[in-house]
């Protein structure tokens, strides 16, 4: 751990930029828990840091990379000992402190979860970020009384990693999914997953009325602007509408009809800092009944730490497909 290799960001006199450096462990943020990372993923907000493209890191330097997972080397916080085997998504990581693009990562105990049982290292990365919201997502609406009676599931943004895992995720828990994409080539995936529906985003032509006929149980929402708003007046009586991305816009032009009249609820999906208590629900759903069946598939890329930085901008530009993990160690 003297010295050893991190894709580290930098903004400074000579503007900002992100690149592989030798570091060492004294040049990390604090931590109690030093982990030997094996994998990590990319998912949007990390092309946004690596980029610049995005206000994502609050300071700086800082390693990229939100999620990770590997092996517990030293740990001064007695519930975590040598080998055990951890992960780690979102909490800060690329944004306060330093990230999983790195072979060795230190982190606050309260960012870090055992890594299940049931899961290798790469999968919890396949899984990663996405997979969590996509999860957060489902257990949110639970909580809110949805259920697959009420009607199907859309997805928007269905080809990308949240979307991918989404479809897994809740077909698997017994909901009916209607996959919502701009890229039709790749429908037979997405019904593979287990969409039994696959929707051409540009063939949607939805009327404008701020009510209309209730054809969706609730929304699992990627992409915000238009086609949120297109959605609210089609979901069913107290359905939920799951938000938790904005690919296309951060814009929401609507009215207050679905929900003063259907009782239909906007739910905000915030992954990256909830309550360590969900975080455990969610990996303890995500290990078990709500277990991704289609890993091998939604992985549709895997790169080395030196390469993670070819990523970025064909993502930014709506070229995802799946998920990218990263092999770091």
């Amino acid at each position: 751990m003297h010295a050893f290799r991190a894709f580290r960001i930098r903004q400074d006199d000579a503007g900002y930029r992100g690149r592989i450096e030798t570091v060492a462990l004294d040049d990390l943020t604090p931590g109690h828990v030093v982990v030997r990372a094996e994998w990590s993923s990319v998912n949007y907000k990390d092309a946004l840091a690596g980029t610049g493209k995005g206000k994502i890191l609050r300071t700086f330097p800082l390693n990229g990379g939100i999620d990770v997972a590997g092996t517990v080397v030293q740990s001064t916080d007695p519930a975590y000992r040598e080998g055990d085997k951890v992960l780690a998504t979102g909490s800060g990581l690329s944004e306060t402190i330093d990230g999983g693009y790195s072979e060795y990562v230190r982190l606050p105990s309260v960012t870090v979860i055992p890594l299940p049982a049931s899961l290798t290292t790469r999968e919890a990365m396949i899984i990663g970020t996405a997979g969590y919201t996509a999860a957060l997502a489902l257990l949110q609406m639970t909580f809110n009384r949805q259920s697959p009676s009420m009607g199907p599931i859309a997805i928007t943004g269905a080809t990308g990693g949240v979307g991918m895992l989404g479809i897994d995720i809740f077909s698997g828990a017994g909901y009916e999914v209607h996959a919502i994409s701009g890229k039709a080539d790749h429908f037979d995936v997405l019904r593979a997953l287990g969409a039994s529906e696959c929707v051409d985003r540009h063939t949607l032509a939805f009327s404008g009325r701020p009510m209309d006929s209730a054809r969706y149980g609730g929304l699992l929402d990627n992409v915000g602007g238009d086609t949120l708003a297109g959605f609210l007046p089609l979901i069913a009586p107290y359905g939920n509408a799951a938000i938790c991305g904005l690919a296309s816009s951060p814009e929401l032009h609507t009215t207050v009809m679905p929900f003063i009249i259907r009782g239909v609820s906007v739910l905000g999906v915030a992954s990256a800092g909830s309550p360590r208590d969900i975080r455990e629900e969610v990996w303890r759903r995500l290990s078990g009944d709500w277990r991704p069946r289609h890993l091998d598939t939604i992985c549709t890329r895997e790169v080395s730490l030196d390469d993670v930085a070819g990523v970025f901008e064909g993502m930014l530009a709506g070229g995802s497909f799946g998920r990218t993990v990263v092999r770091i160690g």
